[in-house]
């Protein structure tokens, strides 16, 4: 059941773009070292979402008073089924845009994370491991932020 939060919505920043999530937003950056380097675990946006049918992090407008930790996780929750024991918390990353911010948290598996074994709600039609050498058509935010995130992946 979705429940919807008094800070859904969309928003405009200081730089013009148009958000969605009026406190921000926040997703969860999952990377694990695989066979060929770096991997980043992505989830497919279905098609009817904001820049549906681009791949990028599960994530999400925060609700009133969360943190984008807290906002990842219950995104990373909902999208994909995550729990927080699933993941190893690492660094945070903010791309302020002025009066609106989105924070990539980045986590690596606490154990093994296989696509397979994970639960996608309907925002989700797809999600992967992709090495950082190949990556799918992206979220034009999500690559926008690659090179600050490329080097905390290390």
């Amino acid at each position: 059941m979705l429940h919807r939060s008094p800070t859904d919505g969309w928003t405009t920043c200081a730089l013009g773009h148009r958000h969605w999530g009026l406190a921000g937003a926040a997703g969860l950056l999952l990377h694990r070292v695989g066979a060929s380097g770096i991997e980043v675990l992505l989830q497919l946006r279905v098609g009817w979402s904001h820049h549906g049918g681009t791949w990028g992090t599960p994530g999400g407008a925060l609700h009133p008073a969360e943190s984008a930790v807290d906002g990842a996780l219950r995104e990373a929750g909902e999208e994909l089924g995550l729990r927080r024991s699933d993941v190893v918390l690492g660094a945070e990353s903010v791309d302020d845009h002025g009066g609106w911010s989105y924070t990539t948290v980045l986590a690596t598996p606490a154990g093994d994370l296989e696509p397979d074994a994970l639960a996608l709600n309907e925002e989700s039609v797809g999600v992967d491991w992709w090495p950082l050498t190949a990556l799918p058509e992206l979220h034009p935010g999500f690559s926008a932020s690659l090179p600050t995130l490329r080097p905390l992946l290390a």
